[in-house]
C-alpha cells in the first residue's frame, strides 16, 4: 500500500510539473485591439492585453522576453514584456504592417508594409527604420532563413515570392507562385521555402538555393466546395517531419508529410481559421478562428481537437511562448 501511495504521489508531481511548464499562447484580436493570453495548462484565457488598433502579426523576440505585435492602423509594432504583460514601447514599421519576421540575431525586424509595397528593416535598439526594399503589390508573408542570410516576402497581388539578401538588402530573386500567396516559412534545415496560396488553395515548396519549385500540395475535402479551400496560415514542425496549413473558410487544418508532400489528415476547427502556431515541443497546434472568435487547440499526438477557447473578436495571429 505504501508503495502504491508513493507511486501515485510521484505521478501527481510529474503531472504538476508538466502543467507548470505548459506553454502560453498569445492571440491577436483584430477587431478588439487586444491580445488574449491563453494558459496552456488550463486551456483558458488568463489575461487580456490592450494594444494598438488592428493587431495582426505576432512574433517573439529572439530571447523570448518580448512579444512584438503589428498594429496596422497605428503604423507601428508594439512591444509587450512577457513578464509583466505590459506594453513597454513601440517600434516604427512603415505603412500598414501585417506580418513581420525577427532576425535570429535579435537586432532587426523585417516588416511587410502592405500599402507601400515595401519591406522595412527595423533596428530594434535604435527604434528606427534603417532600410527598405521594394517588392510586389500587397506584401504580406515574411520569413528569415535559420542561418539569417535570407529574407523572403510574399506579395498577394503580384503572386510572387521575393528573396532578399540580408547583408546587402539586395533583391536576389522574384519567383512566381500560385494566386494570392499569404504565409511563407523556411524549413527547419533552411533548404526549402514553403508558401501558401489563398485563392488557388495550394502550397508551393521552393528549393532555397535554386529558387525552383520542388513540389506542390493541393487539398480536397468531401462536401466542401473548391472555393472555400483557401490556404493561409502555415506552421512547420521543429523536427522537420510535418507541416500544418490553415484552410480558411473550409474550417480545417491540413497535416502534411514534409518528405512525401502527402496530406495525411484534416482537423475540423473553428470558422475561417487563419493564423496558426505550434507549441515549442511540437505537440500542440493553436489556431485563430476569425469568424467564430475562438481558438482551437489540437493535440497532435492524440490527433484530436482538445478544446475551443473563446477569445476576442476576429482573432488573426498566434504566437507561443514556453
Amino acid at each position: 500500500m505504501q508503495t502504491l501511495i508513493l507511486t501515485a504521489w510521484a505521478l501527481l508531481v510529474v503531472l504538476g510539473a508538466s502543467c507548470v511548464s505548459a506553454e502560453t499562447a498569445y492571440v491577436s484580436n483584430e477587431l478588439d485591439n487586444t491580445i488574449s493570453v491563453i494558459d496552456g495548462a488550463t486551456l483558458a484565457v488568463k489575461q487580456t492585453i490592450a494594444v494598438g488598433r488592428r493587431p495582426r502579426g505576432l512574433e517573439l523576440s529572439a530571447d523570448g522576453s518580448t512579444l512584438y505585435v503589428a498594429v496596422g492602423d497605428e503604423n507601428r509594432i508594439d512591444a509587450v514584456d512577457l513578464k509583466s504583460h505590459r506594453i513597454t514601447g513601440s517600434l516604427p514599421s512603415g505603412e500598414d504592417p501585417e506580418r513581420f519576421a525577427v532576425h535570429p540575431d535579435g537586432r532587426r525586424l523585417f516588416v511587410a508594409n502592405e500599402d507601400d509595397n515595401l519591406v522595412s528593416v527595423v533596428d530594434i535598439a535604435k527604434k528606427a527604420v534603417v532600410g527598405e526594399v521594394s517588392v510586389g503589390v500587397e506584401p504580406e508573408g515574411m520569413a528569415v532563413s535559420p542561418d539569417g542570410r535570407l529574407v523572403v516576402c510574399t506579395s498577394e497581388t503580384t503572386s510572387m515570392v521575393h528573396v532578399i539578401d540580408v547583408a546587402s538588402l539586395e533583391l536576389l530573386d522574384n519567383v512566381l507562385v500560385d494566386t494570392r500567396p499569404r504565409a511563407a516559412m523556411f524549413s527547419p534545415d533552411g533548404k526549402q521555402i514553403w508558401v501558401t496560396s489563398e485563392l488557388r488553395g495550394t502550397v508551393t515548396v521552393l528549393d532555397t538555393e535554386t529558387r525552383k519549385i520542388a513540389g506542390k500540395v493541393s487539398f480536397a475535402l468531401p462536401g466542401v466546395s473548391r472555393e472555400l479551400i483557401q490556404a493561409v496560415g502555415l506552421a512547420l514542425a521543429p523536427d522537420g517531419m510535418r507541416a500544418y496549413v490553415a484552410l480558411g473558410p473550409a474550417n480545417r487544418i491540413a497535416e502534411i508529410d514534409i518528405n512525401t508532400l502527402r496530406v495525411e489528415r484534416y482537423y475540423l476547427v473553428g470558422q475561417r481559421v487563419w493564423g496558426i502556431a505550434l507549441s515549442p515541443d511540437g505537440k500542440r497546434l493553436y489556431t485563430a478562428n476569425g469568424n467564430s472568435s475562438d481558438v482551437s487547440v489540437i493535440d497532435l499526438d492524440r490527433r484530436e481537437v482538445l478544446k475551443s477557447i473563446p477569445v476576442g473578436r476576429a482573432p488573426w495571429g498566434v504566437a507561443i511562448a514556453p
